[in-house]
């Protein structure tokens, strides 16, 4: 089963969406497997957008991301890179599509409310990036049979 990587961002933290997030992300059958919540440091913040660096917006990213708490997260499941996107909806909230997370509760793309890994190959950076080994908890839930199983 593939993890990936999520980050609920300053602005869903300060207008109380984290656990809306998070129970859309449980309630799609993902597994979460790590959660922290703190205030990211500006150099985990440039590490983390280290591909956008020289770019005109690359400065706000960082203050932004370091302005207020953040949930950063490992989430697992089937196909958990592209559940996760789907459920988050597209990266500008007036294009998303209705019933997705940003489309419901987001208007700009300054302010789209998670970052989610693009790619499995992402997701396994991000999450070495922002968690150790010993923070990531394997585990399974009594349902699982029922979410992944198979005829």
């Amino acid at each position: 089963m593939e993890k990936t990587f999520v980050i609920i961002k300053p602005d869903a933290v300060q207008r109380g969406l984290t656990g809306e997030i998070m129970r859309r992300l449980e309630q799609r059958g993902l597994r979460l497997l790590a959660a922290k919540f703190f205030l990211v440091s500006g150099e985990l913040a440039r590490k983390h957008y280290a591909a956008h660096e020289g770019k005109i917006f690359y400065e706000g990213l960082i203050s932004y991301i370091t302005s207020a708490p953040v949930m950063a997260m490992v989430w697992q499941g089937p196909e958990a890179v592209a559940a996760v996107r789907q459920t988050m909806g597209a990266t500008d909230p007036v294009k998303a599509d209705p019933g997705t997370i940003r489309h419901d509760y987001a208007l700009k793309i300054s302010r789209n409310l998670t970052h989610a890994s693009d790619s499995i190959e992402s997701a396994n950076t991000e999450i070495n990036l922002w968690f150790s080994p010993s923070e990531i908890v394997e585990w399974e839930r009594c349902d699982d049979e029922w979410l992944f199983g198979d005829n």
